[in-house]
């Protein structure tokens, strides 16, 4: 896709947002079925299903996907799909591109060993690896740019308001 076939794409959307801006909010949804046989749950995805289980740093064998792998990676696809999009609306061609993030987490925190450790990841990285002719200010705009319009970068970097209420099922 260039540029212009872009631009084409999001101006009807850009004018309803802009006239209606109730229009542009999304709604999202994520959904988890818990498993009777394992400490694991299935979620439906683009692909198949996910089973999410224990990291083995909390006990699980290491055979199913973990959160926190599953969160850094809801990261890298925000991010490669929004370097992708600037970069053609921008004309930078990239002959080659990778986004990679890396994070840490604790599993004292998680485990309930030591109160004082949080639960969650503690440092998540990004980075964008990039094989372009452009030169290197008309690339830091690009990640700058990919960063400022990243969804999920930017709702890690200034986290929603978040509430959990329990409902019986059935």
């Amino acid at each position: 896709m260039d540029a212009n076939h872009l631009r084409e794409r999001q101006r009807p959307l850009k004018e309803r947002y802009r006239e209606d801006a109730e229009t542009a909010r999304v709604p999202a949804h994520a959904e988890a079925r818990l498993s009777r046989d394992d400490i694991a749950c299935t979620l439906p995805g683009w692909a198949g299903e996910i089973t999410a289980g224990l990291h083995p740093a909390a006990g699980g064998d290491g055979s199913q996907a973990c959160s926190a792998d599953l969160l850094l990676q809801a990261l890298v696809a925000c991010a490669g799909v929004t370097l992708n999009s600037v970069a053609t609306a921008m004309g930078v061609e990239l002959r080659d591109a990778r986004v990679v993030a890396e994070g840490e987490w604790d599993a004292r925190g998680t485990l309930g060993i030591d109160r004082s450790v949080p639960v969650g990841m503690s440092r998540i990285h990004l980075r964008f690896e990039l094989d372009s002719d452009a030169d290197d200010q008309t690339l830091e705009k690009l990640v700058q740019l990919s960063e400022r319009f990243c969804v999920i970068y930017q709702t890690l970097a200034r986290p929603p308001e978040l509430s959990v209420e329990m409902a019986r099922a059935g």
